[in-house]
């Protein structure tokens, strides 16, 4: 049994990493977060320490060091801008870190805690779980079989509706989230670089606070990809059964099914970790550097290939 740090107990991805702790047998020892609504840890880990104050969360690590209980693992899910921070704590105190996307906004901070990584030992884990989903390893070696000089037509849509709360959190900062590009996007764009090979081209179309669209050449694949926090753009047929949210991956004119399958990825990915198997900083660098140069490149709203959905805009 391995003992479990998790910083970012309240935000909404925390309870996964809970449950993939627990279902992979393992202990949460204390959890951070500013906000006290964390009555899920009584779901999984009633027992574990709580604090609000970084600064009794670190003494606390501290006292159980001296006890010689040992930290194995940090669990991050803070708010992004705070990853890099977090990882270099955890890293310091001599554990492994786990990450919730995405793993920092920079390319460059990615390379600087590769650095410490070898300085400490320790290793950083990312969690790039659509990479675990089963209809994308079926997707990764139906390409595998393709001609060499074959170059799919992809075609990427993710709406997700979010409500006014979201651009009055950090969510809608984009020195802390990184905007719509990183926030929402960066599984997308991982799974993509997954799937299809490094970056020639990376034009953007539209950079929006609710909106964001463009066009990437992969080695093996043409994407255009369209990005939106705004329910009035998912299609009417899906928001009519009341869905919020909508996930289409067109490849050469065939859907990929992501409509079902997230529940266990997260548990999929500890279980790969906590076998020597997790993904490192390198990969998930490459989404990283994607989403830096969405927010930087600035737009080229004339560029001829286009996803449809920029006609509703």
């Amino acid at each position: 049994m391995k003992n479990f740090l998790l910083i970012g107990a309240a935000g909404y991805v925390a309870p996964r990493h809970m449950k993939a702790i627990k279902e992979t047998g393992n202990r949460l020892v204390a959890a951070l977060d500013k906000c006290d609504s964390v009555g899920i840890l009584d779901s999984y880990f009633p027992e574990a320490d709580f604090f609000t104050e970084f600064e009794r969360f670190d003494r606390h690590v501290e006292k159980l060091k001296r006890q010689g209980i040992a930290m194995d693992y940090l669990s991050v899910a803070s708010p992004n801008y705070l990853h890099d921070a977090h990882i270099r704590f955890g890293l310091r105190h001599g554990a492994d870190v786990i990450c919730e996307k995405p793993l920092v906004l920079n390319p460059w901070n990615a390379d600087a805690l590769q650095e410490i990584e070898h300085e400490t030992g320790r290793k950083v884990n990312a969690i790039l779980q659509l990479r675990l989903h089963e209809a994308v390893a079926a997707l990764k070696e139906k390409i595998s079989l393709l001609p060499e000089n074959h170059r799919c037509d992809v075609e990427m849509t993710y709406i997700t509706g979010r409500g006014s709360w979201y651009h009055n959190s950090w969510k809608g900062d984009l020195s802390k989230s990184g905007g719509i590009a990183t926030n929402i996007g960066i599984h997308f764009f991982d799974l993509l670089i997954y799937l299809f090979g490094d970056v020639e081209e990376n034009v953007v179309h539209l950079l929006e606070k609710n909106h964001a669209a463009g066009y990437i050449t992969f080695n093996k694949a043409r994407v255009r990809w369209f990005l939106s926090i705004d329910e009035k753009m998912i299609p009417e047929r899906h928001r009519n059964i009341g869905n919020r949210t909508y996930r289409s991956v067109l490849v050469d004119g065939d859907q990929v099914d992501l409509s079902e399958g997230f529940t266990d990825l997260h548990t999929k990915s500890y279980g790969a970790i906590l076998n020597g198997d997790g993904f490192p900083i390198s990969e998930a660098r490459k989404a990283v550097l994607i989403t830096h140069d969405i927010r930087n490149a600035g737009t080229k709203p004339d560029h001829p290939i286009k996803h449809p959905l920029l006609a509703h805009l």
